[in-house]
């Protein structure tokens, strides 16, 4: 296997505001913590072993214990979990939700990343220790994000119902979809590990969080990765005088909509938020159902209940039963700050910008804000397909580019006749200055004219080069159809491969050996795309 790296800026994958926020653009500036860096990373580590409350981190490893103790724990597990006991270690954090077989290839990605910076957190910094957490999204109800994967470009759906947090829903539907799966598989030894995974994770009659918990610890218990379960009473015990806040103050909607107004102000007039904030941030949990909570002049309520809860005694809900109140997307953020020691986030480009909005919440809260960085990306290429891509002379960062603009280009290069157009044009950019000055010194009346002239000689030269151009992609069809099969395998349906294909594949290819090279040649603060030949 080898690696090959360009800049994420140089992809053309990645928004204006990923893009900038990697330059260290001036403006964004006061919108984060700083750009990731080992240096900023131990000042952060710093300042959150200072503050952050030994109550919560002693309730923090109980509660990560119990949550195992359905499981066995690999020794890197426990030692970790013991590790997190001790005032000098910190947390690097990713989140995701609970998909099924872990959904796109980049959760591995993410996780791996976390696990990396670790490593080399521990490596620079050997006074202190850093521990890998994978945050469960087990109180989201968007049940249609989760409830698919695609294999081999085939996809596996899960049909059933569901209105709640989707960590309760029960796993014994699963039974006929996964059937269906393990028959793709093959009867290979890493099909069979894999059959087996399933079988204790998906197949042991549990609940989608405990499943996930197995599943997911399966891949990563070498590496210490700890797996937390948010929807805990313990832990949210720690965050109820947040909860109160928000239901009495909603301090979060007036901080993000001035942060927005801010970005726009001080960074682009165009900006466009990825969450708009609501009046509220929090759902309700009942058995099967997520209400998200509306406040009005009587108090509060949800969709489809008909009275009213007075603010003294959804207040007194909140100190009986926290567990019942679930933060959403841009509160669940603070919650996970409150209670992990955790220095930095590690996520999508669409992540970091919800993130993005932030950091003037945080400030109010006086809850440091964890360092963001963006998450490892890579592309897996065969050695098939590695082999195409030098018959047709590609260059890396070729492969990036959109559609039309690959054909174009290799048309362009393959061509046995100059499709290029621009030597025309430079001589009549001369042949036409010639024209200006001598209708300067006879009648300037004519300077429109001339000018019209130009723009549709200059027009006729593109829609001729265009014409060309087509006739040429007819004349290398088989080429140019050739050139779109190898873009629709590295880039299916036009999206990153990570952003669609499941890492069931691979895993049947490579195995373990696939985690153990990622974890080699990633690199979590270069800001690279990774190419990998396999």
């Amino acid at each position: 296997m080898k690696a090959h790296h360009i800049p994420f800026v140089e992809t053309g994958y990645f928004s204006d505001l990923m893009c900038d926020y990697l330059n260290d653009k001036k403006e964004l500036q006061s919108f984060h913590s700083g750009l990731p860096s080992f240096e900023n990373l131990y000042e952060q580590a710093l300042k959150k072993s200072k503050l952050f409350s030994p109550q919560i981190r002693q309730t923090l490893c109980d509660r990560l214990r119990s949550q195992y103790s359905s499981i066995q724990m690999s020794s890197s597990v426990a030692e970790n979990l013991q590790l997190l006991e001790n005032k000098n270690t910190l947390t690097v954090t990713t989140g995701h939700q609970l998909c099924l077989m872990t959904g796109p290839l980049y959760f591995i990605y993410k996780i791996v990343s976390t696990i990396k910076l670790c490593r080399q957190l521990k490596d620079r910094y050997p006074d202190m220790d850093f521990v890998p957490i994978y945050w469960m999204a087990t109180e989201d109800h968007d049940f249609e994000e989760i409830s698919a994967f695609i294999f081999q470009g085939k996809k596996f759906q899960w049909n059933t119902k569901s209105g709640g947090a989707v960590g309760k829903i029960k796993t014994g539907s699963l039974k006929p979809l996964l059937d269906l799966f393990k028959q793709e598989l093959g009867d290979s030894i890493n099909a069979n590990a894999l059959k087996a995974l399933i079988g204790r994770s998906y197949e042991a009659g549990g609940d989608l969080s405990h499943a996930t918990r197995i599943f997911v610890n399966f891949l990563f218990e070498a590496y210490g990765l700890l797996i937390i379960d948010g929807d805990d009473a313990a832990l949210k015990k720690h965050f109820i005088p947040y909860l109160k806040e928000e239901l009495q103050e909603q301090t979060c909607a007036k901080s993000v909509l001035l942060q927005i107004e801010n970005l726009k102000k001080e960074y682009n007039p165009d900006y466009k938020p990825q969450v708009n904030p609501r009046d509220l941030h929090l759902f309700f949990l009942e058995e099967g159902k997520r209400h998200r909570l509306i406040k009005n002049e009587h108090g509060f309520t949800w969709e489809g209940k008909e009275d009213n809860i007075g603010a003294p005694e959804i207040l007194d809900w909140v100190k009986k039963s926290p567990e019942k109140f679930s933060p959403n997307v841009l509160l669940r953020p603070l919650y996970q700050e409150v209670i992990l020691p955790n220095i930095a986030y590690f996520g999508g480009g669409g992540e970091l910008a919800y993130w993005m909005e932030l950091k003037s919440f945080f400030d109010t809260q006086d809850i440091p804000f964890p360092l963001l960085i963006l998450r490892n990306a890579a592309l897996v290429i065969s050695e098939k397909n590695i082999r195409k891509i030098s018959k047709f002379k590609l260059e890396w960062k070729d492969l990036f580019l959109k559609r039309n603009a690959l054909i174009n280009k290799k048309v362009r290069q393959i061509s046995n006749i100059d499709l290029d157009l621009s030597p025309f044009k430079k001589l009549l950019e001369v042949q036409f200055d010639s024209l200006e000055k001598l209708v300067q010194e006879t009648d300037p009346s004519f300077e429109g004219a001339v000018k019209a002239q130009k723009s549709k000689q200059f027009k006729g030269i593109d829609h001729l080069e265009h014409r060309l151009l087509k006739a040429q992609k007819i004349k290398l069809k088989d080429q140019v159809e050739r050139l779109v099969l190898l873009q629709e395998q590295l880039f299916p349906g036009g999206q990153l491969q990570e952003r669609v294909e499941n890492f069931s594949g691979f895993y049947l290819e490579q195995g373990d050996t696939l985690i153990e090279f990622l974890l080699e040649i990633f690199n979590p603060l270069s800001a690279e795309f990774t190419i990998l030949e396999i």
